[in-house]
């Protein structure tokens, strides 16, 4: 069913529905500030690739650190600490290409999400109504 077949009242309940479930885009790009988090994924309930962006942020901060243990204060860079500054600048130069690509991509993600929830709300309402 579409929406413009909806009642009055079914539309009234529509949007106070969607007013609860729809997502902002405005605040999915703020979230992406901390967007190394994965926090703008969760907020869209993607929570896989939310969750392998909070990965690759772990593993580039644990391999900084390990590299800077490593090498310690005043001495040259030793065979472990390079291999974990590799392993750094891999996770976080792939962290960084994503986040990028979310930047371009988030309206659509925002707008597969409110459409989603929409379609979903309109089913509800009109189940009764067709059997």
């Amino acid at each position: 069913m579409n929406k413009r077949d909806l009642t009055l009242e079914q539309l009234l309940v529509l949007q106070s529905e969607m007013r609860h479930a729809e997502k902002s885009l405005a605040l999915a790009y703020f979230m992406l500030l901390g967007g190394h988090l994965g926090v703008h994924r969760f907020y869209l309930k993607r929570y896989v690739s939310g969750t392998i962006q909070l990965i690759l942020f772990l593993a580039a901060t644990f391999s900084y650190f390990t590299a800077a243990a490593f090498s310690g204060v005043d001495e040259v860079l030793n065979a472990p600490a390079i291999i974990f500054l590799v392993i750094m600048l891999l996770t976080g130069l792939a962290l960084f290409i994503w986040i990028i690509v979310d930047l371009f991509i988030m309206p659509r993600m925002v707008r597969e999400w409110n459409e989603a929830r929409e379609a979903e709300i309109i089913r509800k309402l009109t189940g009764p109504r067709q059997s």
